[in-house]
């Protein structure tokens, strides 16, 4: 029999048996289908060519996960491999070939990896971690290249089935049972797993305490890591690493509780922010870092609220103008919502610092400035640490006005009025005399000071108009603390009006604004008589314009007169002093007098020499000077015109042409002949002045000035003047307290007692505190007049 060859058909190919099947017929015609194909002795594959595929694709398979294991190359190409996974799944064997994968890989874990990491698991804590860090490093790089192999497993048959983990899950959970449940290495009582929790506590110990040498950064951060992958973070970390910070913080108060409290403050601040920068530098759950910051809180400064809000701490602390621990204090206050809490020792401070200043006899001229140093020092503690908080400008303003008004504070001075209205009102008297000169350097503006004026639209404070007008609001903010206004209204205007009579302002605009400013606070009635002054003023010098116009040419004189007309009911009173006028003033001042009261018909003018100043020239061996000198002492000068070179006057002698009195003459000898600037000299030499002491002229004297101010004794204020003063408004006071009471009872016709005090206390508290037992006093005062009358508990107004 003849043998058939053997053809090969490859329908893929443009040729058929070397012919091009394009050049011959198609088998396929388009409108009239396919025509019948027939492939003869088609050779297929046979069961036993299956059976030895698939063993043999599994011996692969084996032996590449057995060379995984033992870190070699596996000697089938990669490529194969997975072909070789692919269709053992596709054969339906993949639900064996996942078993046979995960019994592998468990018999591994347990039977050659962990008894290498209990061998090599050392005697520490931290020994054990390292050594299961590095053994799951390995394990995670073997389970990687299995998954690589077995990827098609993974995709088409592990994910979707429910049962059964996917790789990257399975390997983990193998690695996590075979260290943590499976082992039974025991070491100090602690299992592996036990162990290796412990070291990550121990490294965070380590880290604590600063102990370099021990402490290992990286691998903190990749066991925490590592955790988080087996997923026991939580359930087998975070608790056991809590109870220990727990320890440590309470350890850390113990220590650290008698160290001061800027000691305490500085380590707390330190120690919180170390642990939360450990939380975010090492992996440390979000959870974890919050619950260990809420705990140090508690402990570190609930807890210890005693050692955060001792008075005795705070007061340290804002005397020392420790900012940085003060700030410091704040913000640990604040993360415990305890912030508020500051508020007492705060206000205890200012009441204690204050009081001790107010009572300070020997201090007496200092007392403002030190106040305002106070408050200065408070307003950058509160406006550089406490982050500008409302609740403590509010709490520094409550004590200001508690220890300013306090009776006892009041009854250290002798009187029933607060002696700050006093020393306020002659603060302002310095700096509007001296302006920026009498600002002490402690109060003066800084850059942020400056930089919010910009900011509100004000002048910067670097301008020397809004610098001084800034000094002058920081002491208004001082009066407005003050109950008892009309202690600094009696003041401030007898320092006004010498300010006003001696040309003594260093500005008029600063002494309107002034005025404005008070009365934008006490109202018109306040500033009434303040307004008036000035008005006075400057009717006084259209007043000697008038005069001097009317003035004929053969009545002129070298001798310039300037005569202020006061209004008694607005200017402060004063005593009359009685003194000889040398003739030709007294000419001046005569014909004045007669201009006026033709001019002004039935005005009587009373003069105050003693409010008088005068510009002498002098004569002296080297120059010629001009004396800037109180009337008094301008007369006692021109005593000693008509003498002979080297001829003197007696005491006597200038008392008797002077008309002196003893206290005046006295004062007035001493500023000239005692003081620094001596135009006379006094025989014998000494600084007190003596009935039988003479005088001669200081020929000698130098100055490199030509105009020089002779200091003017004789204004001084007297204790007897203060005490006067003081008195009249007490007295003042009893007259407007009976005032109120008689406007009150004529509106409410009756009232009782409680009641009543309560009322007057109410509206008189803005002109000064009136106490209880004084509206007593006057409501008997009034019932003796048959103002009001008393029936059973009430009073009864009497028309």
């Amino acid at each position: 029999m003849a043998q058939k060859s053997k053809v090969t058909i490859d329908l893929t190919s443009t040729t058929s048996g070397g012919r091009s099947i394009s050049s011959g017929r198609s088998n396929f015609e388009p409108h009239k289908g396919a025509k019948r194909l027939v492939i003869k002795n088609l050779r297929t594959t046979s069961q036993r060519d299956v059976d030895d595929y698939y063993e043999k694709t599994w011996r692969e398979l084996d032996a590449a996960v057995t060379a995984v294991f033992e870190r070699q190359q596996p000697v089938t190409p990669f490529e194969v491999l997975c072909r070789g996974v692919e269709a053992t799944c596709r054969h339906g064997k993949a639900g064996h070939l996942s078993a046979h994968l995960r019994d592998r890989s468990k018999v591994y874990l347990e039977k050659q990896l962990l008894p290498i990491i209990e061998s090599e698991s050392g005697t520490s804590n931290v020994d054990a971690l390292r050594t299961v860090h590095k053994y799951w490093t390995v394990w995670n790089e073997q389970s990687t290249l299995l998954r690589s192999i077995f990827s098609y497993l993974d995709r088409s048959f592990l994910l979707n089935t429910k049962e059964l983990p996917q790789l990257e899950d399975q390997g983990i959970q193998q690695f996590r049972h075979a260290v943590f449940t499976k082992s039974k290495l025991i070491v100090g009582e602690q299992s592996l797993g036990g162990r290796v929790v412990a070291g990550i506590c121990d490294l965070v110990t380590y880290n604590r305490d600063e102990q370099g040498d021990l402490f290992d950064p990286s691998l903190l951060r990749d066991s925490i890591l590592m955790f988080h992958i087996f997923g026991i973070y939580g359930r087998s970390f975070e608790s056991r690493f809590l109870t220990q910070s727990k320890d440590f913080f309470t350890k850390f108060v113990d220590d650290r509780e008698n160290s001061g409290m800027s000691s305490y403050i500085t380590a707390c601040d330190s120690l919180l922010a170390k642990e939360a920068l450990r939380c975010d530098t090492y992996n440390f759950d979000s959870t974890t870092k919050r619950s260990l910051l809420d705990m140090a809180h508690h402990i570190l400064i609930e807890d210890c609220s005693s050692i955060l809000l001792a008075p005795a701490g705070v007061s340290k602390l804002i005397e020392e103008n420790n900012m940085a621990s003060l700030t410091t204090l704040y913000y640990l206050l604040g993360l415990s919502s305890m912030v508020k809490e500051l508020k007492e020792p705060f206000e205890d401070h200012i009441k204690a610092v204050g009081s001790t200043i107010v009572t300070d006899k020997e201090k007496a001229d200092e007392m403002v400035v030190r106040l305002l140093e106070l408050k200065r020092s408070l307003d950058l503690i509160i406006r550089d640490a406490f982050n500008k908080d409302e609740t403590f400008s509010f709490s520094l303003r409550e004590a200001f006005a508690n220890f300013m008004n306090s009776r006892v504070n009041m009854k250290a001075w002798g009187t029933n009025n607060p002696k700050v209205g006093e020393m306020v009102a002659k603060y302002m008297d310095a700096l509007l005399r001296g302006g920026l000169k009498a600002v002490p350097r402690s109060l003066a503006s800084d850059a942020k000071d400056r930089d919010a004026a910009e900011k509100q639209g004000q002048a910067s404070t670097g301008d020397e108009d809004a610098e001084l007008d800034r000094q002058l609001e920081q002491a208004l903010e001082l009066f407005r603390f003050i109950e008892g206004k009309d202690v600094f209204e009696a003041f401030y205007k007898k320092d006004l009006a010498r300010r006003l009579l001696m040309a003594r302002s260093a500005s008029q605009d600063a002494e309107r604004n002034m005025i404005a400013k008070l009365k934008s606070e006490c109202g018109f009635a306040f500033t009434h008589n303040l307004e008036q002054m000035f008005k006075d003023q400057d009717l006084a010098r259209e007043e000697m314009i008038a005069y001097k116009e009317s003035l004929r040419e053969d009545s002129k004189t070298s001798l310039d007169l300037h005569v202020s007309v006061l209004s008694a009911a607005a200017w402060p009173t004063y005593n009359d002093v009685k003194v000889n006028i040398p003739a030709d003033v007294a000419k001046h001042i005569e014909r004045y007098d007669l201009h006026y009261r033709h001019k002004h018909t039935g005005r009587r003018l009373t003069w105050k020499h003693a409010l008088a100043h005068s510009v002498v020239r002098a004569k002296f061996d080297k120059a010629t000077k001009e004396l800037l000198v109180s009337a008094f002492q301008a007369i006692v000068l021109v005593l000693f015109n008509g003498l002979p070179d080297g001829g003197h006057l007696s005491y006597t002698d200038i008392q008797g042409a002077t008309g002196l009195i003893d206290a005046e003459l006295q004062r007035t000898l001493q500023s000239l002949a005692c003081a620094k600037l001596r135009v006379l000299t006094k025989h014998p030499k000494g600084r007190d002045v003596n009935s039988t002491d003479t005088f001669t002229v200081n020929t000698k004297f130098t100055d490199p000035k030509f105009r020089i101010k002779i200091n003017q004794i004789q204004l001084k204020e007297t204790k007897e003047e203060n005490k006067e003063t003081h008195e009249r408004v007490h007295q003042d006071r009893q007259y407007e307290t009976q005032a109120a009471i008689v406007r009150i009872m004529k509106s409410r016709k009756t009232m009782t007692h409680p009641n009543l005090v309560a009322e007057v206390i109410s509206q008189t508290k803005a002109r000064g505190a009136v106490d209880p037992s004084e509206i007593k006093k006057n409501i008997e005062k009034l019932i003796e007049k048959d103002y009001i009358e008393r029936e059973g508990s009430s009073y009864v107004y009497l028309a």
